[in-house]
């Protein structure tokens, strides 16, 4: 007799984050929902408004309707959200309840980012992740057209209230996964929560290297010098996060979040040791692209882990992190000159 339980039919949670932008490692929570699903009962929904301590940028506050101005008069102080927040997920995530996210890498990376910011330690996966945009990708990888969750939602026929609000959100990916399962019970519905896990690594991955490829043969085709370098480049990216599977490698952003004024500060020093030493630069960075976006590859790379042949990266990331800026810049201007 064949095994038809699925972990659908169990206790699900559900996460989802609105933020100040699409950068993992700079950008900063604004809202987050945890939804917590038991058969039988109401939803358990939980909600912050976070005062994210920086600005909230105009394109960010069209989609989500949060502005700084807002934020700052009701939100709360940053480190104790991320912290109700990282404390609500343990509370009930565990072994036989997934956590429901879409879009895994963004929100859980986020908050990884934000829990080092504020209370420099890691986000704790305590249970299996299930991510609808990653299990469509790999049960129909050919389909045309986007994947987002409303995109998802609608295709699949699932209930999406309130899109951009994180409890609303957070309630449709749940939906979905279980609409997934549901629709493919030998594939993900009845797979052990365990190995399921197993496999979005897995596909995310052979999903990634796909994209990065694919953008690789447009850099190729591409008549425009610099557009064939901006396609490397992005190949390069989504080749680094290629196992970034639920949370991504990124490197430790500086407390205070001041790593986009760092690179600002760095850029031209760092580009003068690339065009000055090409040899000694590493070799995780995109081959052949022009030296503003190997600036910004530098930065993006989790050097610890990535480039163990170049200990100049290592010590420059180092200094970074502990916010030492004038001995980086010494560091990069001495490179530069072949110190």
């Amino acid at each position: 007799m064949i095994n038809s339980a699925s972990w659908a039919d169990g206790p699900l949670l559900a996460f989802d984050l609105e933020t100040t932008g699409t950068d993992t490692v700079h950008d900063r929570i604004v809202t987050a929902a945890v939804v917590a699903i038991v058969p039988g009962q109401a939803p358990r929904v939980r909600t912050w408004l976070a005062d994210p301590g920086v600005e909230i940028p105009d394109g960010a506050a069209r989609v989500h309707g949060i502005t700084t101005d807002h934020a700052r008069r009701h939100g709360r102080d940053a480190a104790e959200v991320v912290a109700d927040v990282a404390e609500a997920l343990g509370e009930s995530w565990c072994a036989s309840t997934p956590l429901c996210v879409f879009n895994a890498p963004f929100d859980l990376s986020l908050l990884q980012a934000e829990l080092r910011r504020h209370h420099d330690r890691d986000l704790d996966l305590a249970g299996p992740v299930v991510d609808p945009r990653c299990l469509d990708k790999h049960l129909d990888r050919y389909r045309r057209g986007k994947r987002t969750l409303a995109d998802l939602c609608a295709h699949y026929r699932v209930r999406h209230d309130a899109a951009h609000e994180a409890a609303g959100d957070a309630l449709a990916c749940a939906r979905l996964a279980w609409r997934l399962a549901k629709a493919h019970p030998a594939a993900i519905g009845t797979r052990p929560l365990a190995e399921l896990h197993r496999d979005q690594v897995a596909w995310h991955r052979d999903q990634q290297l796909a994209l990065a490829d694919h953008l690789e043969r447009l850099a190729g085709r591409a008549t425009d010098a610099a557009e064939a370098d901006q396609l490397r480049h992005r190949a390069a990216g989504v080749r680094a996060d290629a196992d970034g599977w639920p949370v991504k490698t990124a490197a430790r952003p500086v407390p205070g979040g001041a790593w986009p004024r760092l690179e600002e500060r760095l850029s031209r020093d760092l580009q003068a040791w690339i065009a000055s030493a090409p040899t000694t630069v590493c070799r995780a960075m995109p081959a052949g692209a022009d030296t503003r976006a190997q600036v910004t590859a530098f930065y993006a790379l989790d050097h610890r882990t990535r480039c163990p042949e170049t200990s100049q990266c290592r010590v420059l990331l180092d200094l970074l992190d502990r916010g030492h800026v004038a001995e980086a810049r010494a560091l990069v201007a001495d490179l530069a000159a072949g110190a």
